[in-house]
């Protein structure tokens, strides 16, 4: 079973599993759910390839540089099952499961040194990266 969130709820709407599990539904959020950074694979990509460029010219300031790659913005596990509901046009089963331990209330990238030092910033929204997802796991799968 994948560990993250958006492989799982792929492999649910193409049928792998029967329901996901959503932990946790009273978070001090507008719709109870964890918020977390979701960013488009191509994105991440990206920014690596920037990040290897810097590197190669020489441009780092030490031997090693850390760089936030995100979208900068939080989206709740609830906005990423009902954007994967709206794009594939399938109704995902969900269990309300509680609170993981250690689970916090919402986590996303301050993108501002990336932004600025490497000129990168993520292109795709979150719709954008669920749609690419979708297609993909489709493809695997020969759906």
């Amino acid at each position: 079973k994948p560990q993250n969130l958006v492989p799982f709820i792929t492999q649910t709407g193409a049928g792998l599993h029967k329901q996901l599990m959503v932990f946790g539904d009273d978070y001090p959020t507008p719709d109870g759910s964890c918020i977390r950074d979701y960013i488009h694979v191509v994105d991440l990509a990206k920014a690596h390839v920037v990040g290897l460029e810097r590197m190669l010219n020489q441009k780092q300031k030490e031997n090693f540089e850390v760089f936030n790659l995100g979208t900068g913005k939080g989206n709740s596990v609830f906005e990423v099952i009902n954007t994967f509901e709206k794009i594939s046009g399938i109704a995902l089963k969900y269990e309300i499961a509680a609170r993981r331990a250690g689970d916090i209330v919402s986590a996303y990238a301050d993108t501002t040194k990336a932004n600025h030092e490497l000129g990168w910033k993520a292109e795709n929204n979150l719709e954008e990266a669920l749609k690419t997802a979708w297609a993909w796991e489709q493809k695997i799968r020969n759906l």
